[in-house]
């Protein structure tokens, strides 16, 4: 264990003095009872934390900027993503934490990313709130025992502090939140919010920044690995199913949501997960179900009885996008060293709110290409604060909002692992279908898992594929355990014509997205996409 004196040290060495007593790596059941001491949770029945995040519920991505210095400027893609903040700002803010902490408790959880020890990446997180770094240690990969605790390195320092707000006025900001990331410093600093993705999310656009200029490819995707070393990617943003549909009991759980993938393999960046738990399932998800039920586990935002403590997940009147936070312990069947071979499948998944798109389509490399850079979706509600429902987007490399650099770098990366390890690519539609959002329904999970089951195993190597005239996209028109009609989407519409027309407006969409990214690509990359009509 860290001594207290050397700890104490170090805090001072980043601006952190005059605090009160100092909570250093908890263990979960003395943070439950800071937690219930200080008020800030209740205990739900069978051993859940229940906390609220208050006003934000969701990410805020208008209120992240990267810090302007030398070190990393040529590297960032500035734009509407990454928002520079001038140095000056970022200081002033700093300070002004800095006073706001003098007289506080605080509590220090150290912990790493990476489940590869090459390309480990030490992290300290410093909070106000017990439930915050009960969250970090959750999320976060934990050292084994207390001789490697001792000897962590931090090489980035998460400062949260929910309860100190900006003023926009003079602290260049665009609200009272802001999530400041200074790659110069190693230093990342939240305030405003108490929305605990945001700490999550701030170490995936550290380790999207670093590992890239390693070599490696960073992934927002969730892996799973079969019985016979048969490893599966899952790329989508929030809300399309990565951790639903890699959460398989007949597979291993590598990792839900964060990867790398090197010269060795794919390993994880974390050691939790961080799911979707609105209207949840037992029936359909079981695993993530009985995480709800676990000690240790945090649920953001869902609703309880106060007398009983009991949860109702399907109460959605704090927000859609509820919470559960957990270890990857709490799940039977994980790959506990959280790494393994090469990918044999990857899967791109959509929630397309317009209803148009196939179930499930086989892509070509260069397809893969396009839709990797493309990266559409369905917002889904709740996911980021101001959406109240579904809304078509567009998010490069399926997490736009937590890449550093330009989505060349990541897709060149991509593409060149998919050519050399010969990896099968696919879409998966896991939106609507029938009619858009609002007509349509959603597509019911058992036959996106029977779709998904036959593609891994190879039982759609050799059936009919008919080309689909809107998104060029191949597509099965048998599969095991599915409707033939449930195939072809235009089939689930009522009114053809409104399909036609959704699917080209849809297409439309494609193509004027991707002249974005169309200086420096391939023609076989940009002819491979949607037609334009």
């Amino acid at each position: 264990m860290i001594k207290k004196v050397k700890l104490m040290e170090e805090l001072e060495s980043i601006g952190i003095r005059n605090t009160r007593e100092v909570f250093y790596n908890y263990g979960t059941p003395a943070l439950y009872e800071q937690v219930i001491r200080r008020r800030e949770g209740l205990l739900a029945h069978l051993g859940p934390l229940v906390v609220r995040t208050g006003y934000h519920t969701g990410r805020s991505p208008n209120d992240k900027f990267i810090v302007r210095e030398p070190e990393s400027e040529k590297n960032i893609w500035w734009g509407k993503v990454n928002k520079g903040m001038s140095a000056e700002c970022a200081e002033r803010i700093y300070f002004k934490m800095m006073a706001y902490i003098q007289g506080k408790d605080l509590y220090v959880e150290d912990c790493y990313a990476s489940a590869d020890e090459k390309h480990r990446i030490g992290i300290r997180v410093v909070t106000e709130n017990a439930w915050h770094t009960l969250f970090a240690r959750n999320m976060f990969r934990r050292y084994a025992n207390d001789a490697e605790l001792a000897n962590h390195k931090t090489d980035f320092t998460i400062i949260q502090m929910p309860n100190f707000h900006a003023d926009r006025e003079v602290d260049c900001t665009n609200s009272e939140v802001f999530i400041l990331l200074n790659f110069a410093k190693r230093l990342v600093l939240i305030g405003g919010t108490s929305y605990a993705g945001e700490i999550k999310k701030s170490v995936f656009t550290i380790m999207n920044y670093l590992m890239p200029l390693r070599g490696i490819m960073s992934m927002h995707c969730s892996a799973n690995v079969g019985k016979d070393d048969d490893v599966a990617l899952f790329f989508g943003l929030s809300g399309t199913g990565k951790t639903t549909l890699s959460a398989d009991p007949n597979k291993k759980l590598i990792g839900d949501d964060e990867h790398g993938w090197s010269d060795d393999g794919v390993f994880n960046y974390e050691g939790g997960c961080y799911a979707k738990v609105i209207k949840l399932s037992e029936e359909a998800e079981p695993e993530i179900y009985e995480c709800t039920r676990k000690f240790g586990t945090v649920l953001e935002n869902v609703q309880i009885d106060a007398h009983t403590r009991r949860l109702d997940l399907d109460d959605e009147t704090f927000t859609e996008n509820t919470r559960a936070a957990y270890p990857l312990s709490h799940l039977s069947n994980i790959v506990e060293e959280g790494k393994a071979g090469h990918p044999k499948n990857i899967i791109m998944l959509t929630a397309d709110a317009f209803g148009v798109l196939p179930p499930i389509s086989k892509l070509t490399t260069e397809q893969a290409m396009y839709h990797f850079i493309s990266g559409y979706t369905a917002k889904v509600a709740g996911t980021e604060k101001g959406v109240t429902e579904p809304k078509a987007t567009f998010s490069t490399c399926f997490g736009a909002p937590f890449m550093a650099l330009h989505p060349s770098v990541y897709a060149k990366l991509l593409g060149e692992k998919i050519v050399k390890h010969k990896v099968n690519c696919w879409l998966v539609n896991t939106g609507w279908t029938g009619g858009p959002y609002g007509v349509g329904n959603r597509m019911k999970i058992k036959y996106t898992r029977a779709m998904l089951t036959a593609a891994l195993e190879g039982k759609l190597a050799n059936v009919e594929y008919v080309k689909d005239p809107f998104f060029n996209l191949m597509v099965p028109q048998t599969c095991p355990d599915v409707p033939n009609e449930v195939l072809n989407p235009k089939n689930t519409w009522t009114d053809k014509n409104a399909y036609d027309e959704q699917a080209k407006k849809l297409a439309n969409m494609f193509v004027e997205n991707f002249k974005e990214y169309s200086e420096g690509t391939s023609d076989a990359i940009k002819n491979s996409g949607p037609n334009k009509f």
